[in-house]
């Protein structure tokens, strides 16, 4: 039983709830689908907390929502967004159940492709905060992020486009520029370190292999979970 912490965004949550049906049908055949528990919060609220640091506060929410999945039967917990990981630990010390990191996940599907420079693209807070390319480095990835312009409009588009289901083209053609300049620095990969992001950018979109990390994420869980 796979627990999922989701609703930043439910945009981002329905895919990983795709996926996760999806690989166990492909694994298992039939009609077979995915044990999930799902636990949607609120993603205004969480926000809120995150635009005025109160990173304490969404810790304990996720917390306490991680318990709550937890009682209700999950033997396995997924944050379902990149940034709410700079809250892991606090979620992790919650339960007594495994809690699947998404940066080691994707670390280890970069390492195992030969790759330890990438770009990393995602809020202003997964890449500009330390959490996300310190958990990446101890695993022998080294993280590239764009410039300080850059970086704004890749936020800007998650949270006044993409959370919000809009997906332009105009802001894909952004994120192409963005990509572009990462791999002139020297990013051999890029890591899509947002989740709503690889509703917007696929492997056409960049010259370098793109890693998708809710896809990594639920990937990973999955195998996990079926063994």
């Amino acid at each position: 039983m796979i627990g999922m912490l989701g609703g930043m965004s439910w945009e981002s949550s329905q895919e990983y709830y795709r996926l996760a049906n999806t690989l166990v049908r492909e694994r298992l055949g039939g009609v077979h689908s995915a044990r999930v528990l799902l636990d949607s919060v609120d993603f205004a609220e969480v926000e809120e907390l995150q635009r005025t640091g109160r990173w304490q506060a969404a810790g304990e929410l996720l917390a306490a929502r991680a318990a709550a999945l937890e009682a209700a039967g999950a033997e396995l917990l997924l944050i379902c967004t990149n940034t709410m990981h700079v809250v892991y630990d606090q979620v992790a010390a919650a339960v007594s159940v495994p809690v699947l990191h998404l940066a080691d996940a994707t670390a280890a599907r970069l390492t195992g492709a030969g790759l330890d420079r990438v770009g990393l693209l995602g809020t202003s807070f997964t890449m500009e905060q330390p959490f996300y390319r310190e958990r990446l480095a101890e695993r022998g990835v080294t993280a590239l992020v764009p410039g300080d312009e850059d970086r704004a409009e890749v936020h800007r588009v998650i949270y006044e486009e993409l959370v919000r289901g809009v997906v332009a083209d105009r802001s894909r053609e952004a994120y192409r520029a963005v990509i572009a300049r990462l791999v002139e620095q020297g990013s051999q990969g890029i890591i899509l370190g947002c989740t709503e992001i690889e509703l917007l950018i696929g492997p056409e979109d960049s010259p370098v292999p793109v890693f998708p990390t809710a896809r990594i994420h639920i990937e990973d869980a999955v195998e996990r979970a079926l063994g």
